[in-house]
């Protein structure tokens, strides 16, 4: 499947996507420069935390980016039904297109996903069949890199050795601002918000029910039972349980059956 770059024209879409790509940029840049890299030059700290740190943060900026340049599942205008399926389909009333069951029309884009989950305003993208699996490792590193920043804003100033480079009260004067209030700030705003979404998302993953399903009380997506496995296999489109967590591939959607293997 090739990677096909999709992008949504709204301002405010775009508003919010810039947020959060600024929350990202502040903690990237300040923790190194003032916690990290500064600690790891005295010997404080091993190399390991910083290139975990700049790894967590290149994953999830990665996911960022392509969960909201994924193509989420959208029609082709004159879609070819397959005659097998053609009982599977139903015709939309906002735009007139024929279209899979379980798909549904969005306003904001102005046009039908294939199982369209949400539209989200902070990647600005629907959340369908096709970037589903992008959009969950977004909320997963995005718990990570925020946990991470906690855990080092809370060391800076109850667990590492001073600096000897920098005066205490001068470091606090300079940075308690930028580091700890601004950044503790939107690291737990991150963190509570994306932890909330990512068990909401598993949760519906889990019991074959979109947000939008969910939200409806529709039962279209309760099917046969399926293990854990099976389902995110489906969504992440590979039974390699690594592959779930890189973004840096594409997503081939598994054969009816596949998952069962899993």
């Amino acid at each position: 499947m090739k990677l096909r770059m999709h992008f949504v024209v709204d301002p405010m879409g775009w508003f919010c996507l810039g947020m959060v790509l600024f929350i990202w940029l502040y903690n990237t840049i300040f923790i190194p420069k003032l916690v990290l890299l500064p600690h790891y030059a005295e010997g404080h700290i091993p190399s390991a935390l910083v290139v975990c740190y700049y790894l967590a943060s290149l994953l999830c900026v990665s996911a960022l980016i392509r969960a909201s340049t994924a193509d989420p599942g959208r029609l082709a205008p004159d879609p070819t039904i397959p005659l097998a399926e053609r009982e599977q389909w139903e015709l939309c009333n906002k735009c007139n297109m024929m279209r899979p069951k379980r798909s549904h029309h969005c306003s904001r884009c102005g046009y039908c996903v294939r199982r369209m989950d949400h539209h989200c305003p902070w990647i600005n993208n629907c959340v369908g069949e096709d970037n589903h699996w992008l959009f969950l490792q977004l909320c997963f590193y995005t718990q990570v890199l925020s946990l991470y920043t906690l855990v080092l804003d809370f060391c800076q100033y109850y667990y590492f050795q001073p600096l000897a480079s920098m005066d205490p009260v001068v470091f606090t004067g300079r940075h308690e601002l930028a580091l700890l209030r601004v950044s503790c700030f939107m690291a737990l705003v991150m963190f509570g918000g994306m932890s909330s979404l990512f068990y909401s998302q598993i949760t519906g993953i889990l019991s074959d029910m979109t947000t939008i399903e969910k939200m409806s009380h529709s039962t279209d997506g309760i099917g046969a039972h399926r293990t854990w496995q099976q389902s995110l296999a489906e969504v992440f489109g590979t039974r390699w349980k690594l592959l779930w967590f890189l973004p840096f591939r594409s997503r081939r959607p598994l054969h009816p059956g596949s998952a069962s293997h899993v």
